[in-house]
């Protein structure tokens, strides 16, 4: 144990947990809130030309930026400081994130979402890194389980909140990312930087201790948030267009993402070469079961065995990654894993629709992305280390 964590002089309880959840649920809120508003928006800028390509970017551009920034996010927090950097980033994803309420610019809204996709890789690094230095062991385990957990419930919730809200026209919905602000306040007084040791230069980042870990997870990105954004048009596919069928059946695939993910504390005591290829494999599971069938209540089956195996692979793989990092080199390790994972969910639709384009549909292209991902699930007993340590043994 560093001495960060064993210092005695402040303990974290459930105020600092609690904010340093809801900061981690600003970058879902970031990707799905004005998905329900996409159309109202296309529509209102029908004479920019090429709308309908850009409309989109809107939505999508913060994940890009996330992949490419929170590693640098990573090397402040750990070069300055945690809060400094977390409030400032609260600040900013309110500033920018509201920014379209009066933009009128379709350039230039796309320009405040780079910079909100850039408050939210500092407010993800940090948050994350918080949590794993405030708490260790089992505890941490537990928390960074809730925050997958928080994360899959409030995608539900934030896209009826977006769809409500843009009843009222679709700039309605940016004045939500006020909240940061508001978080920002309880945070200045409540969180804190931890100690740490007197030294003039950071250690270097342990490559090769995160290189595979990272790399599993740059796929894993792509497998988290491959039915997230294809659910949806394999149910039209199949005959289902009433949007709300669509948003109860993406509901029951968001709960298993959470009931797996709440079971991860329990769970937590098995090595990530135990849980991997189980999270793996339900997640194949699942796509193969959706490209075999034209059938709704079987396509359901399916992604909720997916959700459920994403729900268990994010904080396996966020705990194999971070848990062995000191003080010194958790925002770095933090940073880096956050991208990977931001570039693999970048990257999943592209990939979908391109496979889709070779094999001649959604569902096949689903179909080949199951035999991948089942490969995975195998290769994660090479992959992963035989005395690889249980998940909820804290190193640092």
């Amino acid at each position: 144990m560093s001495s960060v964590t064993d210092a005695p002089v402040r303990q974290a309880g459930l105020a600092q947990l609690i904010l340093l959840l809801a900061g981690s649920c600003l970058s879902v809120l970031g990707a799905v809130l004005i998905a329900p508003v996409l159309p109202q928006m296309t529509d209102h800028f029908a004479s920019v030309p090429g709308a309908d390509a850009l409309v989109p970017i809107v939505l999508t551009v913060p994940a890009l930026i996330i992949g490419l920034t929170a590693p640098f996010a990573g090397f402040i927090a750990d070069r300055i400081d945690r809060k400094r950097v977390l409030i400032i980033a609260m600040v900013g994803y309110s500033l920018f994130g509201t920014a379209p309420l009066y933009l009128d610019s379709l350039s230039t809204i796309i320009g405040s979402r780079l910079l909100v996709g850039l408050c939210e890789a500092a407010i993800m690094t940090c948050c994350t890194t918080l949590i794993a230095d405030y708490w260790s062991g089992p505890r941490r385990s537990r928390y960074l389980g809730l925050q997958t957990l928080l994360a899959a419930v409030s995608a539900t919730v934030f896209l009826g909140i977006g769809g409500a809200l843009g009843s009222s026209g679709w700039r309605t919905p940016f004045w939500l990312y006020s909240v940061a602000v508001l978080l920002a306040v309880p945070m200045a007084l409540l969180i804190w930087q931890p100690a740490r040791a007197a030294s003039a230069a950071l250690p270097p980042i342990p490559w090769r201790r995160l290189r595979v870990p990272c790399l599993v997870t740059l796929a894993g990105g792509v497998v988290f948030y491959a039915l997230i954004v294809e659910l949806s048009f394999v149910l039209d596919e199949v005959g289902v267009t009433a949007t709300a069928t669509i948003g109860a059946l993406s509901a029951l695939m968001s709960l298993a993402t959470a009931a797996a993910a709440g079971s991860f504390a329990k769970l937590s005591s098995q090595t990530p070469r135990t849980l991997l290829p189980i999270a793996f494999g339900l997640s194949a599971a699942g796509f193969l079961i959706i490209a075999a069938t034209g059938s709704v209540p079987v396509i359901t089956l399916g992604a909720v065995l997916t959700g459920a195996g994403t729900g268990l692979l994010l904080p396996t793989l966020l705990t194999w990654a971070t848990n062995g990092l000191s003080f010194d080199e958790r925002g770095r390790g933090t940073g880096l894993w956050t991208g990977t994972l931001f570039i693999g969910e970048f990257l999943s639709p592209i990939l979908i629709t391109a496979i889709g384009a070779a094999v001649g549909g959604l569902r096949p292209a689903l179909g080949i992305l199951g035999v991948a991902v089942a490969v995975l699930a195998v290769a994660m007993f090479a992959v992963v280390p035989r005395d690889a340590p249980r998940l909820n043994i804290t190193h640092s």
